[in-house]
């Protein structure tokens, strides 16, 4: 029935910064792809303001609730507040446009929106105008301390409870119009204030009644994230508790990771509420070859023939997008599909529509990949982890699930396709992809030298590794990805710039931007999580770090000394924040031949 897209993550780390023409394209791929159901979320910081100034707040006190547009994500999942804000009004008048223009675009093309809807979460100004609330404030998130997290939670028999939900929703829908189905998540990573299952079910029902109290039809849909993320606390009468809280029907709970960790399977399908099989598949928009192509080919057959299955759908999830787009279009056609596809025959099929014609080397290079980068089977977490993008250490993991081989392999195989195949865009994309793919496992390889190198006390072995990755693999890399424009960092900062309408908006949206791929945070909370291999990015902040790396570890070859974690990050956080700060204007226009750059690399560096 449903083929659900989008992730609320995906707001931040991919949409972010979109203009109506990219948002445009996207739906319309949207309905190519047969999406018929699908979250609108922009604009909802407009309405809540403008609920809460009814209600009795002022502009500090919401000021000081809102993230930067860069963190909206987690501050609307209760997670984050204040951190990278606050929003300026000149957002929230942008941000309704492009909803209006959003809501209207997918509706034409038969899509069903989802809104968003009240979870619980209130600004502490609630606290001053109702000084009677019963407000309690959550734990704190992630690495973040209540400076920035710790947001208060109404006690669902709050009668306040009913009234702020139910005024927030029904002057969204007078704005928006609406499709019947909403969207909240009342413990996302976070965990409730009571175990009791009396309690869990109170708060759902508190949040379906403030949807219904709008709209006697409403349908919640419900990410189902947290019940694997905090397995430990989510046990089966919690999660029963939650779910039955709605009446049976109407609740969709999506399935959010069921490629890898399904809970439809521990829970008797959700015990009776709806659910839609998920493919997550990336996390932090990081580039990075990976697949469970295995997994996705059986998993929502599997989730059909299960049991009393209550499964209504199939939906992609990713955290962030443009990347492994073969992964995406074989989700889609399997949400069409009666049975598991040949995946070697269809990939073949595959190559060739995405380059416009039949080439055998590029069928084979697809074919390779298909069996090794994009078949992890097992517990497979696609987190890119590769040294190229970790803070360094003398500790970093370089294990693949994949045989190296197969990479190298393929990249040599794209690069005989040029000829025939070089002026298609999405093979000139797939090629920077892959070879980008091949210089990150030679970045795991020289930092195995360099860390050989330095146990053994080598200084002469260290001095050459080190000089190679820092001097010349990862500039070369960086001018390959500056090569391509969906590789750059300026395309990143500059759609920040570009939704400013002043030069001081411009610069603290750029902050959000920086920071978010690098430090997620004021000290490397998250650090590294939205990692990025972008043009301008690998150059000034991935090879500073290695370079510093590389330089203390000599110096401590050459004093005798030996090398200190903790010192060392103590230092490269101040060339983490540096870059931040450094004002540094990144082009947002490609430079150089994509096939020439791709060539000299493998020339140097094929195994």
């Amino acid at each position: 029935r449903y083929r659900y897209y989008q992730n609320v993550c995906a707001q931040s780390y991919s949409f972010v910064w979109w203009d109506w023409g990219r948002w445009e394209r996207e739906i319309d791929w949207m309905a190519l792809s047969g999406i018929n159901l699908a979250p609108a979320f922009a604009g909802q910081e407009a309405v809540w303001q403008r609920v809460y100034r009814n209600l009795g707040l002022n502009q500090t006190e919401i000021d000081k609730y809102f993230t930067g547009p860069a963190f909206l994500a987690w501050n609307r999942m209760g997670n984050l507040r204040r951190w990278a804000g606050p929003l300026p009004p000149a957002w929230h008048l942008k941000q309704l446009y492009l909803q209006y223009r959003i809501v209207e675009r997918m509706r034409s093309l038969g899509m069903t929106t989802v809104l968003p809807a009240f979870a619980g979460h209130v600004p502490q100004g609630i606290l001053r105008v109702f000084p009677r609330v019963n407000a309690t404030r959550l734990g704190h998130w992630s690495h973040f301390d209540c400076t920035y997290s710790c947001v208060y939670l109404l006690d669902p028999e709050d009668p306040m409870f009913q009234v702020i939900g139910t005024l927030f929703l029904k002057e969204l829908i007078k704005e928006f119009g609406t499709d019947h189905v909403y969207s909240a998540d009342t413990f996302n990573e976070m965990t409730p204030l009571s175990s009791d299952p009396a309690y869990l079910s109170r708060v759902s029902n508190a949040v379906f009644r403030s949807m219904t109290g709008a709209d006697p039809k409403a349908l919640w849909l419900m990410q189902g994230w947290l019940f694997q993320h905090q397995p430990d606390f989510w046990q089966p009468a919690q999660v029963r508790a939650l779910l039955h809280g709605v009446p049976l029907g109407r609740m969709i709970v999506l399935d959010l990771f069921a490629e890898s960790k399904p809970v439809y399977q521990w829970t008797e399908s959700f015990y009776g509420q709806p659910f839609i099989w998920c493919m997550l598949h990336n996390f932090g928009g990081n580039h990075g070859l990976f697949g469970t192509v295995e997994a996705i080919n059986h998993g929502p057959f599997a989730a059909r023939r299960f049991p009393n299955s209550t499964m209504v759908g199939t939906g992609l999830v990713p955290e962030g997008i443009e990347q492994n787009d073969m992964v995406y279009e074989l989700m889609n056609e399997l949400g069409w599909r009666q049975e598991p596809l040949d995946l070697p025959s269809w990939v073949t099929r595959y190559a060739e529509r995405r380059y416009g014609a039949p080439n055998a080397a590029a069928a084979s290079a697809w074919r390779l990949l298909l069996r090794s980068v994009y078949n992890c089977t097992g517990i497979c977490v696609n987190h890119n982890r590769s040294p190229l993008v970790r803070r360094p250490s003398l500790r970093m993991d370089t294990e693949l699930w994949y045989n190296a081989s197969d990479v190298y392999e393929a990249w040599r195989l794209l690069l005989s396709a040029g000829a025939e195949l070089g002026s298609s865009p999405t093979f000139l994309y797939d090629l920077v992809d892959v070879t980008r793919q091949a210089a990150q496992q030679l970045v795991s390889d020289y930092y195995l030298s360099i860390r050989q190198a330095f146990q053994s006390h080598a200084l002469p072995e260290l001095l050459t590794a080190g000089g190679v990755l820092v001097y010349d693999l990862l500039p070369e890399l960086d001018s390959l990805l500056s090569s391509h424009s969906l590789f750059l960092l300026g395309r990143w900062l500059e759609s920040a710039r570009a939704m400013a309408t002043s030069d001081r908006e411009a610069e603290r949206y750029e902050l959000n931007a920086r920071n978010q791929v690098t430090l997620w945070g004021p000290s490397g909370n998250i650090l590294d999580y939205a990692n990025k291999q972008l043009g301008g990015l690998v150059l000034d902040y991935y090879g500073v770090r290695w370079s510093l790396f590389v330089s203390v570890l000599v110096e401590s070859l050459n004093s005798g000394q030996p090398f200190h974690q903790d010192q060392f990050n103590q230092a490269v956080f101040q060339v983490e924040r540096g870059f931040i700060y450094n004002k540094k204007r990144y082009p947002a226009v490609p430079a150089g031949d994509t096939m020439e750059i791709s060539r000299k690399l493998f020339l140097k560096y094929y195994p």
